[in-house]
């Protein structure tokens, strides 16, 4: 008999993938004039990720939207044709 030798690998990688109402649970990141504009006349927003909504909770309390975060760091790398910065600075919503 010869000896069988087993090794195990574990793949600690997070699925990032978002299911249908998951955008609701996420805090996503807009333009701070779209900000200012939706709370004050109730307009609705495009996030970075392209949810649209009009805000009317406080995004503190959630987890950032992963789209959100990975356009804001092509933005911010000058990636994707822009300058960079062109989310307004990153809001949470």
């Amino acid at each position: 008999m010869s000896d069988v030798q087993v090794e195990t690998t574990l793949d600690e990688r997070t699925d990032v993938r978002l299911d249908h109402g998951d955008h609701e649970r996420l805090a996503h990141i807009i333009r701070k004039d779209d900000q200012m504009r939706a709370y004050v006349l109730g307009e609705e927003v495009v996030a970075l990720c392209g949810k649209r909504w009009v805000p009317s909770r406080n995004p503190d309390r959630f987890p950032v939207c992963p789209e959100c975060r990975s356009a804001l760091d092509l933005l911010r790398s000058g990636g994707a044709g822009g300058a960079g910065g062109g989310a307004g600075g990153g809001d949470r919503r």
